[in-house]
């Protein structure tokens, strides 16, 4: 997924969960863009963050990206000091341009001169890149150097790599991404450590990302909205982001008991398994396996991240004579009860930072 078309292939057809992607993938029409609502829904929990602050868009066409407008228009109500965009080989206004030019460019806006609160073509520095505009290049890196926040959709094949430079440069930042990339190797210690989590504006639901004009409309997920612009809806999307809000911190309220029948142990791990976050067990202390969507309602105050399924599960060919079981390594396992094992998807281990204590002796 990238906001702008690229020679980068967002890669988000392999997700078994769209089969609208796949269909764009085999159909080559694999360019989405974010939608202005999504992106005002999101931006609103961290105005406080942008004030006197440089945001670098560099996934994004910038005369025709949402990021652009958004920041552009709200450059005096955010208090920004400089706004940066680049792209990646597209010198053309069609957003769903060829990127077929030799270099891309970049734009650079200081905010609006005349008064009329809009930002005027005049207004806005435009420069011709020397390379293509990968966020990888040099120019793009030094571009990054400048920056104090980026915010964009990056390409999802490459998002691994894309947060991994973010991190390396120190850079705060507010990128979209797969759920699914929390249980990448290079991405899960980052959550785990809290220095990258999740957004509050996308929890659930698809989320609908502008197409071009000749995109098949029988495609799995595409429809028309009320100005006539084609979209198709796409599972299991997030906002990444090392920048705080308060919603982070609310307590997720449990209400559920525990007991073993309804939360059995892990065959492979000594941990109890919770299907749904909202089970979560409120007088349970010990570890406990949870949907990496838990993700979406984690408060560091309230729990602690032990690991994963993919960093903690023991082997099942250890404890479990072959045949009895599919798969091996990285998932928890559950005893079915007649000698064999249901492999589980991934999960998150958590335990309560604060232990359980009695109704009785709380009110004491």
């Amino acid at each position: 997924m990238h906001d702008t078309k690229s020679s980068q292939n967002p890669g988000l057809a392999k997700s078994n969960q769209n089969a609208g992607l796949r269909s764009a993938q085999k159909a080559k029409k694999d360019e989405f863009y974010t939608r202005l609502a999504d992106i005002e829904n999101e931006l609103r929990h961290y105005r406080a963050h942008f004030k006197g602050k440089t945001v670098f868009c560099n996934c994004d066409d910038p005369r025709v990206s949402n990021f652009f407008y958004y920041f552009s228009y709200g450059f005096a109500h955010l208090g920004l000091n400089k706004l940066i965009t680049t792209c990646y080989k597209n010198r053309a206004r069609d957003l769903f341009s060829m990127n077929d030019g030799e270099t891309a460019i970049s734009l650079a806006y200081l905010g609006e001169k005349n008064g009329n609160r809009v930002p005027d073509p005049e207004q806005i520095g435009i420069r011709q890149l020397v390379g293509d505009g990968d966020f990888r290049s040099d120019e793009a890196i030094k571009l990054l150097q400048e920056s104090d926040i980026v915010v964009t959709n990056p390409p999802f094949s490459l998002f691994r790599e894309y947060i991994g430079q973010l991190i390396e440069y120190e850079k705060n930042f507010l990128i979209i991404g797969n759920i699914n990339a929390v249980t990448y190797k290079e991405v899960f210690p980052l959550i785990r450590d809290n220095k990258v989590w999740l957004g509050p504006s996308i929890r659930s639901g698809d989320r609908a990302f502008g197409v071009p004009n000749d995109y098949p409309l029988e495609a799995a997920g595409c429809g028309i909205d009320e100005d006539g612009n084609k979209f198709i809806k796409v599972k299991g999307v997030r906002w990444f982001t090392n920048m705080d809000f308060p919603a982070r911190h609310q307590e997720l309220v449990l209400h559920r008991k525990y007991n073993p029948d309804d939360y059995p142990m892990y065959h492979n791990y000594d941990a109890i398994n919770v299907d749904k976050t909202r089970d979560i067990p409120v007088d349970y202390d010990g570890a406990m396996g949870v949907p990496i969507t838990f993700l979406d309602r984690y408060n560091p105050n309230q729990f602690e991240i032990l690991g994963s399924s993919g960093t903690l599960a023991r082997r099942m060919s250890e404890l479990a004579p072959k045949g009895t079981y599919r798969g091996n390594a990285g998932r928890f396992y559950l005893d079915n009860g007649n000698g064999t094992y249901r492999r589980l998807y991934d999960r998150v281990v958590i335990r309560k930072r604060q232990p359980w204590r009695s109704r009785s002796s709380r009110l004491r």
